[in-house]
């Protein structure tokens, strides 16, 4: 991919934080720091409150530990993807605010998929900013579903209303900011990436948010979730410097470090030190990891090992 004015690309392996609250709690033995959030740290409200984080200059991590929610200042307002669900929902919106912003200036919540820890406090924000809600228009049918996901939401949980229908190759413009839109299922039926320019001091880089982070849903799921990790690979071929933006945090033992491990080196980092998430050997490691799991997750529901 040639770029203009030399924009590097990255793809942030980001489950950003800043200080983490001093806790009793931790990983478990055997268990690195990032995996613990969504391992046995998963049910530990506490330790899930993670202070909110700048990543890149218009970029910043603003939810709890085991889901990631980004908050994305422009010009003209801001724009939050993923929105996280009970009981933190309070939570990220006062990180919001810990971090200078308005919550009633979010003009957007964009989601990436329709399973309820992305989704679940998207009516609540909604309510606070009159922002619209965006997500495909398979994965508005799939949220809208009880089972999808998994279990019925809790009162304060509930779906949004279907409002704006995201598109294949659509732009989500806001003031100085376009996010690019594009859609690979697998995880679920129209998980949305959004792809966008973020800065490190100035320096443009372009980010991608992964909406589909993970196989499911047996030969079917696994079909689709191969097919748009190859498409990813081959879009992403000849960019030169890749970071990742996760959406689901901590759903894979990461290569090269994990998030939090990365948002650590962050704070540690000293003028002109690279960006601890700039990272293209780990993104395309990433992929080729996913595409591996992915073929073994497919042979293994054909032979009825997964369901």
């Amino acid at each position: 991919m040639r770029i203009a004015t030399r924009v590097a690309t990255f793809a942030l392996i980001v489950m950003a934080t800043g200080a983490l609250l001093a806790q009793q709690a931790g990983p478990a033995p055997g268990e690195s720091l990032s995996q613990s959030y969504r391992g046995s740290q998963s049910r530990n409200v506490e330790y899930q409150k993670i202070a909110p984080f700048k990543v890149m200059d218009n970029l910043y991590y603003v939810g709890p530990g085991s889901v990631s929610v980004w908050l994305i200042p422009t010009s003209e307002g801001l724009i939050l993807i993923d929105a996280a669900q009970e009981p933190f929902v309070d939570y990220v919106i006062d990180n919001i605010r810990k971090v200078g912003f308005d919550p009633k200036n979010i003009k957007y919540i964009l989601l990436t998929h329709g399973h309820l820890d992305h989704f679940g406090g998207a009516v609540k924000i909604q309510k606070l900013s009159g922002a619209r809600v965006g997500l495909s228009a398979a994965d508005w049918d799939f949220m809208a579903r009880p089972a999808a996901s998994g279990r019925a939401p809790r009162p304060g949980d509930e779906p949004p209303a279907r409002d704006l229908v995201l598109k294949e190759g659509d732009t989500v413009k806001l003031g100085d900011t376009s996010l690019k839109v594009s859609i690979t299922p697998g995880h679920t039926p129209g998980s949305v990436n959004y792809a966008f320019t973020a800065f490190d001091n100035k320096k443009p880089y372009k980010a991608f948010v992964f909406g589909g982070p993970g196989q499911r849903n047996g030969v079917e799921g696994g079909t689709q979730f191969l097919a748009s990790i190859e498409r990813l690979q081959r879009q992403f071929a000849d960019i030169e410097v890749p970071v990742h933006v996760h959406s689901w945090l901590a759903t894979y033992p990461y290569p090269g470090g994990g998030i939090f491990e990365r948002a650590q080196a962050l704070a540690r980092r000293k003028p002109g030190d690279p960006h601890p998430f700039v990272d293209n050997a780990a993104w395309r490691q990433w992929l080729a990891t996913a595409h591996a799991g992915t073929v073994k997750y497919i042979e293994d529901a054909k032979a009825g090992r997964i369901k």
